[in-house]
C-alpha cells in the first residue's frame, strides 16, 4: 500500500455447476494464493459459489442454503489471511432472491451488495430468479450477525484512505447510468465487478473497451472478474476474461480460456490527484451511502506493473500517435499564419534536434497551405561553439527540404557587444553564453520584420521544465511549435517524418542529427547538455510523474527505480531529481512569459491556464523529502 499502490487481483476458480462445496474450496485456494502474493483485494466471478448457469436449480432451497453454508466456510478460512475477498452467491432476503456479492475480511462479512440491473434478454433470464436490488439500505442476518445489505456501500481502509472500493455486478456496468459512476462520485477509487460474461466473436474486444472506458470515465481502478470454462456449456461458453484497468490503462488481462489469478497494482493516490484536477468530477454527498471501514495493516507494495520509462513516447499505435502529434503541431502553425496573413516564417537552423523538428513541421504547414517552401527562411548563425558537424548538417537540411537558407556569422557582432558592455571574452560565463543566444534571437526578429515573416520558436518542453533556455533569447519567438514536445519524443517524430518523406539522403541526414549529442554550442569546447544537467530521459520521467500524476519526490524515486532498473542507481536518481526540482522551481519566471504554442501531449507548461505556478514558489519542502532518502 506504499505510496497509494494497492495490490489487487481478479480470480476465476475452477467451477462445477450447482456444487457450492467444490466451488468454495477452489475459491479458498485462490484466496490463499492471493494472500501469499500480498494482494489487498481479490475479486471472484458472479454467483461463483453456485455457478451462474445453474438454471432453475437456483430456486432450490438446497442450493441456496448450500451456497450460504459454503460462504461461511470461506469466511472461516479468511481468518488466517489479510486479503479482502469479494465472492458471488444467491441470497434470500425478505422472501426474495438476490444475485449478490459478499465482501469478506478476517473472518467477517463486511457487507452484501445485490445486483442492480437484472439481465433479461437472449440467453440471460435473470428475472426468472432474481429481484432487482432494493432502493433502501438495510441489513441481512447471517450466522446471527446483522450484515449491511444494499448497493450504496463503500469499503474504506483505516490506514490508507485512498483505498476505498465499491462493488457492482455484471450487467450493472452495461447500464446507461452505472452504479460505478455513483460509487466513484462518492469516493470509491476501485470498482469491483463480479461478472458471468459468455464468449462470442468480438465480445472480448467489446468488454475490454467498455471496462477501459468506464475506468477512464470514473477515474477509477476497475477489477472485472468473469466466470470460466466450468460453467454449463448448454447454450454458451464462458472463458474467464478478467481485466484490471486503471484510469483507462489496461494493467492486466487474462488469456482465453482462463482459470486462475491475475494481479497488478492500482495507484489510488494518482486517481485522487486526477479527480482533484478535473472540475467535472464533483464529489457527491448522499446520506444513504454507508462507509464500512476495514483494518488491513499496510504493507510495502512490490511493483509488478509496467511503468513506462519514457512516458512521452507512445507505446500503443505508435506511428498513428506520432502522426497525430505532427499534425497538431503543423495545424497550429497553419492557423497562426492564416490569422496573420503571413506567407513566410523565419527559423533558426542549428543542425540540432529541436530546430530540425520545427523545420519539418514548417514544411508540413506550408504544404498544407500550398505555399512555396522558399518562404521558410532558415537562418544559420555560427559563432564560438558551432561544430563542423552541426554547421554542415544545417546546410544539408535546408537543401534537402528545399527551404531558403541564409548564413549570418554573429561572431563579430557578439564580440562588439562584449566590448559595449565591458565583458572580457576570456570569461566563459553566463554572459558569454547568453549574449550569443540573444544576438541570434535579435537577428531572427529583425529579419522577420524585414521579410514580413513570423519567427518560429524551436524550444521544447523538457528545456522549459528545466529553464534550459536564455530568457529573451531562444526562449522567445512569435509562435512555438515544440513547446509541449518532450526531448525524448523528438527523435521518434523526426524518424516518423523521415519515413513519410521517403528520401534516403534526407533519412541518413536526420539519423545523424538524432545521433548528435544535444548541445547549445555556446562555448568554444565541446558542450554536451546531458553531461551538465543529466539525462533527458530522467528529467522527462520526473516531469511527467510530477505534473501529470502528482507524485511526491519519494514516490518518483521509487517508480523511477522500477522503470529504470539496471540503468540508474537510486543515488543517481535522487541526484538528478534534486537538480530537477531546483531548476523547475527557480525557472518558472521563464515559463510565465512563454509565446503561444499548441498542446500536443498530456503535459504542457503554458501559463495560460494549463500550468499555474508562482515564480517565487519555495522548493524547500520537496528537497527536504528528497534529502531524507539520501
Amino acid at each position: 500500500m506504499t505510496n497509494g499502490f494497492i495490490r489487487v487481483g481478479v480470480a476465476t476458480p475452477s467451477l462445477k455447476v450447482a456444487s457450492p462445496s467444490y466451488n468454495s474450496q477452489q475459491t479458498i485456494g485462490l484466496m490463499n494464493q492471493a494472500d501469499k502474493e500480498d494482494l489487498a483485494l481479490v475479486v471472484f466471478p458472479e454467483l461463483g459459489l453456485t455457478s451462474y448457469t445453474a438454471g432453475d436449480l437456483i430456486l432450490q432451497s438446497t442450493l441456496i442454503q448450500g451456497a450460504l453454508q459454503e460462504l461461511l466456510v470461506i469466511v472461516e478460512a479468511s481468518k488466517s489471511v489479510e486479503v479482502i475477498s469479494v465472492v458471488g452467491l444467491p441470497l434470500l432476503h425478505r422472501q426474495k432472491l438476490y444475485n449478490c456479492a459478499a465482501v469478506i475480511h478476517k473472518g467477517e462479512i463486511l457487507g452484501i451488495i445485490p445486483k442492480t440491473y437484472i439481465s433479461d434478454y437472449q440467453e440471460y433470464q435473470e428475472s426468472r430468479y432474481y429481484q432487482k436490488a432494493p432502493q433502501e439500505h438495510t441489513t441481512v442476518m447471517i450466522n446471527d450477525k446483522r450484515i449491511p445489505f444494499g448497493t450504496k456501500l463503500l469499503f474504506q481502509s483505516k490506514h490508507v484512505h485512498s483505498f476505498t472500493f465499491a462493488v457492482e455486478i455484471c450487467a450493472d456496468m452495461w447500464a446507461p447510468s452505472t452504479p460505478s459512476t455513483t460509487h466513484a462520485l462518492h469516493g470509491a477509487t476501485i470498482i469491483a465487478n463480479l461478472s458471468a460474461s459468455n464468449e462470442l466473436i468480438g465480445k472480448k474486444e467489446l468488454r475490454r473497451s467498455l471496462v477501459t472506458n468506464l475506468s477512464y470515465k470514473t477515474i477509477s481502478g476497475y477489477l472485472f472478474a468473469s466466470s470460466g470454462i466450468g460453467e454449463s456449456t448448454t447454450d454458451a461458453v464462458f472463458g474467464g476474461h478478467n481485466l484490471i484497468v486503471e484510469h483507462g490503462n489496461l494493467l492486466a488481462e487474462s488469456p482465453f480460456p482462463f482459470e486462475g489469478l491475475i494481479s497488478s497494482e492500482i495507484d489510488t493516490e494518482y486517481l485522487l490527484h486526477k479527480r482533484a484536477l478535473i472540475s467535472l468530477f464533483a464529489s457527491s454527498e448522499d446520506q444513504e451511502y454507508h462507509t464500512i471501514v476495514f483494518d488491513q495493516p499496510p504493507k510495502e507494495t512490490s511493483l509488478t506493473r509496467v511503468i513506462e520509462s519514457h512516458p512521452f513516447v507512445p507505446s500503443h499505435n505508435k506511428e498513428q500517435e506520432l502522426e497525430t502529434a505532427l499534425t497538431i503541431q503543423s495545424l497550429g502553425l497553419v492557423k497562426r499564419l492564416q490569422h496573420l496573413s503571413m506567407k513566410k516564417i523565419v527559423i533558426g537552423i542549428s543542425g540540432g534536434l529541436d530546430s530540425t523538428l520545427a523545420a519539418l513541421v514548417a514544411v508540413r504547414a506550408f504544404n498544407t497551405l500550398k505555399l512555396p517552401l522558399s518562404g521558410i527562411i532558415g537562418i544559420t548563425m555560427p559563432c564560438f561553439g558551432t561544430s563542423k558537424r552541426t554547421y554542415e548538417n544545417s546546410h544539408r537540411l535546408a537543401k534537402l527540404l528545399g527551404i531558403t537558407l541564409k548564413e549570418i556569422d554573429i561572431t563579430e557582432s557578439v564580440r562588439l557587444h562584449f566590448k559595449d558592455i565591458g565583458h572580457d571574452p576570456k570569461l566563459l560565463n553566463a554572459t558569454y553564453e547568453n549574449a550569443q543566444a540573444r544576438e541570434r534571437t535579435q537577428v531572427l526578429m529583425d529579419i522577420a520584420n524585414s521579410e514580413d515573416a513570423l519567427v518560429l520558436g524551436t524550444g521544447d518542453l523538457s528545456e522549459l521544465a528545466l529553464g534550459w533556455a536564455t530568457y529573451n533569447g531562444d526562449h522567445m519567438s512569435m509562435y512555438a511549435v515544440n513547446t509541449s514536445v518532450a526531448k525524448t519524443l523528438i527523435p521518434h517524430l523526426i524518424r516518423h517524418e523521415a519515413g513519410i518523406l521517403q528520401d534516403d539522403e534526407l533519412r541518413e541526414l536526420l539519423e545523424d542529427i538524432i545521433a548528435t549529442p544535444v548541445s547549445p554550442e555556446l562555448l568554444p569546447d565541446s558542450q554536451e547538455t546531458e553531461k551538465l544537467i543529466g539525462p533527458y530521459e530522467l528529467h522527462d520521467f520526473f516531469l511527467y510523474r510530477m505534473v501529470e500524476r502528482g507524485d511526491s519526490p519519494t514516490k518518483i524515486v521509487r517508480v523511477a527505480e522500477h522503470a529504470f532498473k539496471g540503468s540508474y542507481t537510486k543515488e543517481t536518481i535522487v541526484q538528478y531529481l534534486t537538480l530537477f526540482y531546483k531548476r523547475f522551481f527557480s525557472q518558472q519566471f521563464k515559463r510565465s512569459a512563454l509565446p503561444d504554442g499548441p498542446k500536443v501531449g498530456v503535459v504542457s507548461l503554458s501559463p495560460r491556464g494549463i500550468w499555474n505556478m508562482a515564480s517565487d514558489s519555495d522548493v524547500s519542502l520537496w528537497l527536504e523529502e528528497l534529502k531524507a532518502l539520501s
